[in-house]
């Protein structure tokens, strides 16, 4: 393989003996390495984040009624691991912006990493801005509305219009944030970690303060003060055993139903990978043991703050209430049950500050947890613009898309590919319901995404051999045998079941004929857009086939 000064004009000549066009767009990216790892560990942190995804998740543990929370997330984060592995052998060894684009188009072809990159990275994405933004409306807007006494307001965006300004507000700031540049969006995402962290702690000392006893009297006392609701403790209790639902017990146990939770807790402990787009902006990227500790910190401090999260709801909360209340609530939106005591999901942060009998305290305390939000917002379309640019600098898209502000070096025009048709397709979901049963298989598209990068490093040292014995990532071993594309097995494991239980068990929501074709649909978009740019590039003389054959310097 030869780097771009190498073999930058190596294709056919045009007519008339004009110099042929260079492969890429320029000598070089144009991409600053403006990353240390410290910002790849909170980036990972913030991708596989405790708050925004992780709690959210734990409470839909009542559809997979016998597994154990702790159990599952110990499981996932361990199988999570050898995926982290995976993309640090793969990001040393071809260290640029673009991550799965680039690696896949090198190791199998231009064809396959355009349609798998770009469909995972950047039409998907596309369907995140209303699943952040529902986020944001549960985590903060309504709580908070509730709490201030205005339940108008509240109800306002639960509407279709309410859904769309939500949308538009989390595009909005996803795309200030990036477009500040990647030194000024890791001091973001450096202070809004620090402040969650203190809203975590301060969560942490509540509930270790309080009694459960005091908890009981808090629910019961604020949801009357906030919602009306009397005895909202029992209540929650009774409407859990009349929808014919027991919470289970708490342990490191049950293995085996635990298992089935493991699908459950990917939509959050999936991603410490998400900055793998931006390696070639990260310093250190060709050192091995720096790009896996900036991966594998972020995981494992997710999880960290998860186990404490759930040992104090047991101590304090109660893990019969905790389930009991994350039950009826959902079974009230899906199952058509009678509405919850509780009419808002019962999110932690809210309760836990209920202990502190003030409206002050706890809209402050909302304000500084929704700071998980804010440093993660940002995650949305940040990684995804490296793609579109990569492919851009490789001429498979528009050259514009590569072009790099002057001032930031931030890919502007990649930007808007991902602004616009995110608020086309927010309206859509916005406004018409059944669209929303489109975007279900999000997660499985991404998913499949991992699955071919691991294939790629799995099969790497047979069909790139010069690549594979350069690489840092070759030298780590156990005995004669190469960790990372061991790793990659592994990590084509953890995806293969993932993707079959999502297909098969209609217990995580994502079953659906419907989005399984509209993902199909994106799947053949992305071959289109492929097979018009090769056949366009043809008649301006590149061979796009080439291209695939180096790589760009940074």
């Amino acid at each position: 393989m030869t780097t771009i000064d190498e073999g930058r004009t190596g294709m056919g000549g045009v007519a008339g003996g004009a110099e042929a066009p260079s492969l890429f767009l320029r000598k070089a990216t144009g991409l600053v390495r403006g990353w240390s790892v410290r910002d790849a560990v909170i980036y990972a942190c913030l991708s596989t984040n405790v708050i925004t995804l992780g709690i959210y998740e734990f409470s839909f543990n009542s559809f997979i009624p016998k597994g154990q929370l702790l159990t599952a997330v110990l499981i996932s984060a361990v199988w999570v691991s050898f995926l982290v592995v995976t993309y640090s052998g793969l990001v040393v060894t071809i260290p640029r912006a673009g991550g799965d684009y680039v690696w896949q188009s090198r190791i199998l072809g231009g064809p396959v990493g355009f349609v798998f990159a770009t469909t995972g990275w950047w039409f998907i994405l596309w369907l995140w801005a209303p699943i952040y933004g529902s986020v944001l409306n549960v985590e903060l807007i309504q709580p908070l509305l509730y709490t201030i006494g205005a339940k108008g307001a509240a109800s306002y965006f639960g509407t279709h219009n309410g859904t769309m300004t939500i949308s538009i507000i989390t595009i909005v700031l996803a795309g200030l944030l990036v477009s500040i540049g990647m030194s000024a969006y890791a001091r973001v995402q450096k202070w809004c970690f620090a402040g969650g962290m203190v809203g975590f702690a301060t969560i942490v000392i509540l509930l270790l303060a309080f009694s459960h006893g005091s908890f009981v009297s808090s629910v019961d006392s604020q949801a009357a003060k906030i919602f009306g609701v009397h005895n909202a403790y029992l209540a929650t209790q009774h409407a859990a055993h009349s929808i014919g639902y027991a919470a289970p017990g708490f342990g490191l146990n049950a293995f085996g139903a635990s298992m089935l939770l493991v699908p459950m807790m990917m939509f959050y402990l999936l991603w410490p990978n998400w900055g793998s787009t931006l390696y070639g902006e990260i310093r250190g990227a060709s050192d091995f043991k720096r790009v896996f500790t900036g991966m594998f910190s972020g995981l494992w401090l997710t999880v960290g703050l998860s186990v404490i999260f759930l040992l104090l709801v047991v101590k304090t909360v109660g893990w019969g209430f905790y389930n009991n209340s994350n039950a009826v609530y959902w079974s009230a939106i899906y199952g058509g049950h009678t509405a919850s005591p509780i009419p808002i999901w019962p999110y932690p942060a809210m309760l836990a500050g209920w202990l502190v009998h003030s409206a002050a305290f706890q809209v402050v305390l909302l304000l500084v947890m929704s700071l998980w939000f804010f440093g993660w917002v940002g995650t949305l379309f940040l990684s995804s613009t490296r793609v579109i640019f990569a492919a851009a600098f490789d001429r498979v898209l528009p050259d514009a898309a590569a072009t790099v502000s002057e001032k930031r070096k931030v890919p502007m025009a990649s930007l808007v590919l991902m602004l616009l048709p995110a608020i086309a397709l927010s309206a859509v979901y916005s406004y018409w319901v059944k669209f929303q049963t489109y975007t279900l298989d999000a997660t499985l598209v991404i998913a499949v995404t991992y699955l071919v990068s691991a294939f790629a490093v799995v099969i790497l040292p047979f069909v790139k051999k010069e690549l594979w014995q350069a690489s840092p990532a070759s030298r780590f071993k156990i005995g004669p045998v190469p960790i990372v594309p061991l790793a990659g097995l592994a990590t084509m494991g953890l995806i293969s079941f993932n993707l079959y239980e999502w297909m098969s068990n209609s217990a995580y929501g994502v079953n659906n004929n419907g989005s399984l074709v509209f993902m199909g649909i994106l799947y053949l978009l992305a071959i289109v857009l492929y097979t018009v740019a090769r056949l366009v590039r043809k008649r301006q003389g590149i061979d796009l086939s080439l291209v695939n054959k180096e790589i760009p310097v940074e």
